[in-house]
């Protein structure tokens, strides 16, 4: 290991905060356009939806093409037959999504579902294991496996109503929330200050064994 690495850390540190200083306009930019699309999304959660399963279906579509691609340019490699059948349904599950996006968007709301289920399930489970380790903050984490629970319930009680807003409302708020995040991270590199260059020598070399 070299004995300059935490000098190496150091500089990529300075290089990292110097960049988003010098670029904190695009940083800014990006933050807005988030946030302008998030409360669209919030304001207009169908048309999110929808958007959001078109895309997904194209990432679908285009993965399984490249994959069956791949597939047959190494046909020879081991697990060809299992490889065929992981592309092909990629490009099924992708004309799905694109021949009837409306309807796949209550596929999508399903999974949404069970991902709000199992990610509340282990958020209180893993609060109430490590409830002496975490102290105060356990009680937020079970908090938040709870309102994961209580938002599947509440999705899975309106379907198929909410297929229709469920998911471009949580992308909405998603959008919205990493664009301030980004708006506050430009206008803070805007007035920092970057790291001027340590002024500590670099380690001498360990000495050669005789």
């Amino acid at each position: 290991m070299s004995l300059n690495q935490p000098n190496n850390v150091e500089e990529f540190q300075r290089t990292v905060v110097k960049s988003i200083h010098d670029h904190w306009v695009l940083f800014l930019i990006e933050g807005i356009v988030l946030v302008i699309l998030g409360l669209l999304a919030i304001v207009l959660p169908p048309i999110a939806t929808l958007a959001v399963t078109i895309l997904v279906g194209w990432l679908f579509l285009i993965s399984g093409i490249v994959g069956l691609i791949m597939t047959f340019m190494a046909r020879q490699a081991p697990g060809f037959w299992w490889s065929l059948f992981s592309a092909v349904l990629a490009i099924a599950a992708g004309i799905v999504l694109l021949w009837s996006p409306l309807r796949a968007a209550v596929t999508l709301t399903l999974l949404l579902i069970v991902f709000f289920t199992v990610e509340g399930i282990l958020t209180i489970m893993y609060a109430l294991e490590h409830k002496k380790e975490l102290s105060g903050r356990w009680g937020w984490m079970l908090a938040s496996g709870i309102v994961d629970l209580i938002l599947a319930v509440i999705i899975l009680a309106g379907l198929p109503g909410t297929a229709a807003w469920a998911i471009g409302l949580l992308v909405g708020i998603n959008m919205l929330f990493g664009g301030t995040s980004m708006i506050a991270m430009a206008l803070h590199a805007k007035s920092a200050v970057p790291p001027a260059p340590s002024s500590t020598p670099p380690a001498p070399p360990a000495p050669k064994a005789a």
